[in-house]
């Protein structure tokens, strides 16, 4: 097994473990590896620094950025950053079902998201349940106006 450090195009940077270096060669020329923050197909290898035989022939690991923290020894899984990367996974997947029910089951109302939220608050239309697209400074005046609203990180379906 092999740890390599990938990045997507958005700049998230991650580790994933890899049977060897043709699978992860092939994998991200297929672009079976996503990136567990953004859902990102668009993945590459990152940077790495090598670790560097020493006289006595010991493996010195190369620095990582957080000293206090020792470098991973193959094959001892789950590192913090495996275990973060698993974490980051299983958010994204619970977003990527949320948005899909959300989808389902209630009317986009696009950018007119505030003013039927307050058409139903108000009880000019009937109520039912909405999303759409609103300021930060509208969400404010909704909620300064007692109109419960929830802003929910909405990830992309795929790459674009």
């Amino acid at each position: 097994m092999i740890l390599y450090d990938l990045i997507c195009h958005k700049d998230h940077s991650f580790e994933v473990w890899f049977r060897d270096a043709t699978t992860c060669k092939e994998q991200l020329a297929a672009k079976e590896v996503r990136c567990p923050i953004c859902g990102s197909k668009k993945v590459s290898k990152a940077l790495m620094a090598p670790n560097v035989a020493s006289k006595k022939g010991d493996v010195v690991p190369a620095p990582t950025a957080d000293a206090s923290e020792p470098a991973p020894t193959p094959g001892a899984l789950p590192t913090k950053a495996a275990m973060e990367t698993e974490e980051a996974g299983k958010l994204r997947r619970a977003l990527v079902e949320l948005r899909g029910k959300i989808e389902k089951d209630f009317d986009h109302v696009g950018p007119q998201f505030a003013k039927e939220a307050r058409k139903i608050h108000y009880g000019e239309t009937e109520e039912r349940n909405i999303y759409g697209e609103t300021s930060a400074e509208e969400a404010k005046e909704l909620a300064d106006e007692g109109i419960g609203v929830s802003r929910i990180p909405w990830l992309p379906k795929e790459d674009s």
